[in-house]
């Protein structure tokens, strides 16, 4: 009878939230949860135990920063971006010591970093777009929105808390808002 060791993998808002709150802990489950897959990566590709451990403090490293910057948005899992840049910062550091040409050898899926950046950045200057439609909205339709989709709360809820008749009329009244905040974020 085989046991297979099953790995702990972190969930994603786990390790951004314990990046946030400095959380040592956190780092060591990114490291045991996604290191074998980078050493395996950089040993497949002419490096060493040595050379696999730098290159995942650096993405690591990218990833804090990142998330203590306050503005990091996920467009992938975890899994996916940490992979992406050691394979970036890899294919770098071979390139440096010119002990590869061509492309290196990959068992994961990948995704471009630099594509990843500029979708980041896209989406960071829809948000600051739709923050801004959002301040000029007025209330009550601005803590309307912002209580349905950021703080999850029901119609019912919205209902009670502006003292509509019924959870129908909160929801006409939201899609009214709706309305009202698309055209704002049109016209920014």
């Amino acid at each position: 009878m085989s046991r297979e060791v099953k790995r702990f993998e972190p969930s994603d808002n786990e390790v951004i939230l314990g990046i946030l709150n400095d959380s040592k802990g956190v780092l060591d489950k990114l490291y045991e949860a996604y290191f074998p897959m980078i050493l395996q990566l950089v040993v497949m590709n002419n490096g060493n135990d040595d050379d696999a451990k730098d290159i995942f403090q650096e993405s690591v490293i990218v990833l804090y920063n990142k998330v203590k910057k306050g503005d990091f948005v996920l467009n992938s899992k975890l899994k996916t971006f940490i992979y992406s840049v050691c394979r970036r910062l890899w294919l770098k550091r071979l390139s440096q010591k010119s002990r590869v040409t061509g492309n290196i050898v990959d068992f994961e899926e990948v995704l471009s970093v630099e594509d990843d950046i500029e979708q980041h950045e896209e989406r960071d200057k829809q948000f600051d777009l739709m923050e801004l439609a959002l301040g000029r909205l007025g209330e009550p339709c601005k803590t309307i929105i912002e209580d349905f989709y950021m703080n999850s709360k029901s119609m019912q809820d919205i209902c009670e808390k502006f003292g509509y008749t019924n959870a129908d009329n909160a929801k006409n009244q939201k899609y009214k808002c709706l309305q009202r905040l698309k055209k704002l974020f049109f016209q920014a």
